[in-house]
């Protein structure tokens, strides 16, 4: 029978073409099951899909945009850079102002270097703390995503403070045996792992707010005791704020915990929507990075024209006065909404906010970990998606992953979801 629906006649006809007929794998609706939206188009703080159904969009392209989507100044400033040229391969006045501009905000920099991806940062960022200390071994910890770089691919081995297993076909197990992989917020295992391997350790990566296992902020204590073991042994600190950097915060998650790392990864908001990403820290270890030192990186399309001009927009618009006062109050009205409904259903449900970046569970109290996200109601997650989605609100596909919120969202947006939730609650 043929389809009707054209979300479901561009699935099929991108399966055809695209492996699971999608780009990036969240997408695909496997976790929740259905048919993936097809944006047609989005402005503000909405899209709409193949049907022309509008939704409340609350992914934001994963955490970019941060202003809403189309925002008059930014639009401004990419039409204008396209007209002098889409890609040069050689040195522009606008990567300056961009690396000033980031610079600028993000006090435990000194130096920093544009790339096209998260990925690619994160990736560059580990080899440049290897290169600098001249060791092998770094540490993440499971349920922090940094990327799809083959030694990032890895989980938790058997044992305390034991090295990871590959979690993708095609890494080998050698790629993955200088990564150690230690559950978040525990002190313990985070201490045993420096007393066994500290003088091996090259970093020790985190996202000290992890928004790759919904919303699961990494304690005051565990941050502070992260930040002193890698001092005491020599070894350094990587705040993977692709999600948190400029979105959380005007000085990310850094600055919400007030932890100085050694070096800071950077995406999402910082290219407004645009491939832009960067990585960066203080001048001595930048300057390890070729043309100055022996550490390789490079990229045809880093510091492209079009997407530095999207990402000082956006800065510029981000670092205007209440701004992130303004943002955080949308985004905590909407959590605290969710939560008095859920309450009054007599479902279980917890939720937590920082700046524009929200996430919640289907659970009693806030996970801490992991392992205690993975418990989480599955099923009614998934009853809840699909009932929003019917609504006119798009949260993300998965459970795993955090919600975003833009400075475009109303409050009859923020009242129109509660009030959504409020009756899918009601059939939990």
């Amino acid at each position: 029978m043929a389809h009707t629906d054209q979300n479901e006649v561009l699935f099929e006809r991108a399966r055809a073409v695209i492996p699971g007929g999608v780009n990036s794998p969240v997408r695909a609706f496997r976790a929740v099951g259905g048919t993936p939206r097809f944006v047609k188009r989005a402005q503000g703080a909405y899209f709409w899909d193949a049907a022309d159904k509008r939704y409340i969009d609350y992914i934001g392209s994963w955490g970019p945009m941060i202003l809403g989507h189309g925002h008059p100044a930014v639009v401004e400033a990419v039409q204008r850079a396209v007209i002098d040229g889409f890609s040069f391969g050689a040195p522009t006045e606008r990567e300056i102002e961009l690396a000033e501009a980031i610079l600028a905000l993000v006090p435990s920099m000194e130096m920093v270097r544009l790339v096209s991806s998260g990925t690619e940062a994160a990736m560059s960022a580990l080899r440049l703390a290897r290169g600098a200390t001249g060791r092998k071994y770094i540490i993440k910890f499971e349920g922090c995503y940094h990327g799809h770089a083959d030694a990032l691919l890895v989980k938790a081995g058997s044992g305390l403070a034991t090295f990871g297993n590959p979690t993708s076909a095609g890494v080998p197990p050698e790629v993955v045996q200088h990564t150690l992989v230690l559950e978040y917020n525990n002190i313990a295992q985070l201490e045993e792992a420096f007393a066994l391997h500290g003088h091996e350790i090259a970093c020790l990566v985190i996202e000290a707010i992890a928004g790759n296992m919904n919303f699961v902020r990494a304690s005051a204590e565990f941050a502070k005791r992260c930040r002193e073991l890698c001092t005491q042994n020599g070894a350094l600190l990587v705040f993977d704020e692709v999600m948190t950097g400029f979105r959380v915060g005007a000085r990310g998650a850094q600055g919400v915990l007030g932890i100085t790392p050694d070096l800071t990864v950077l995406g999402k908001v910082i290219g407004g929507g645009m491939p832009l990403a960067a990585f960066g820290g203080p001048r001595a270890i930048m300057e390890q990075l070729a043309p100055l030192g022996p550490v390789y990186q490079a990229g045809t399309l880093s510091g492209n024209p079009v997407a530095t001009a999207c990402g000082l927009a956006t800065l510029k618009e981000v670092s205007k006065p209440g701004f992130y006062d303004a943002l955080s109050k949308k985004t905590r009205a909407l959590v605290d909404g969710l939560k008095a409904a859920a309450a009054a259903e007599g479902v279980p449900f917890c939720a937590d906010s920082e700046g524009g970046m929200f996430g919640f569970f289907l659970l009693d109290a806030l996970p801490q970990n992991y392992t205690a996200v993975m418990k989480s109601d599955g099923t009614k997650f998934n009853t809840l998606f699909h009932g929003l989605l019917d609504r006119g609100v798009y949260i993300a596909p998965a459970l795993y992953e955090a919600g975003f919120v833009s400075a475009a969202h109303s409050d009859e947006d923020i009242a129109a979801t509660i009030d959504a939730a409020r009756q899918i609650f009601a059939t939990l």
